[in-house]
């Protein structure tokens, strides 16, 4: 069975993909370098590991841009909330050294 040649116009979407998903991977790494920085200040200054009026605030700022941005606020929604309960997490472990 013989392939055919790749479809350029697929190959250029997928391209854009994986570019995409660098970013993000990059993006997010950066966001837990400096709430790694928080979670150690929290934890030297005796603050609690989670802020839960902030994280109500940030998921109703970030609804609101992906309203704005075409993307389902739901999932936007699930993405940060996955994200805020990693930094929780981390916190915790901060708090506990």
């Amino acid at each position: 069975m013989s392939q055919s040649a790749p479809d350029p116009v697929l190959s250029g979407y997928r391209a854009s993909i994986d570019n995409i998903d660098a970013a993000l991977i990059h993006m997010l790494a950066e966001r837990f370098r400096i709430t790694k920085a928080v979670g150690a200040y929290k934890a030297a200054n005796a603050l609690p590991p989670s802020d839960p009026g902030r994280e109500e605030r940030q998921i109703e700022r970030l609804r609101k841009l992906a309203e704005d941005a075409q993307l389902d606020p739901d999932f936007g929604e699930k993405f940060l909330r996955f994200i805020i309960d990693e930094v929780i997490r981390h916190h915790e472990q901060a708090a506990a050294r």
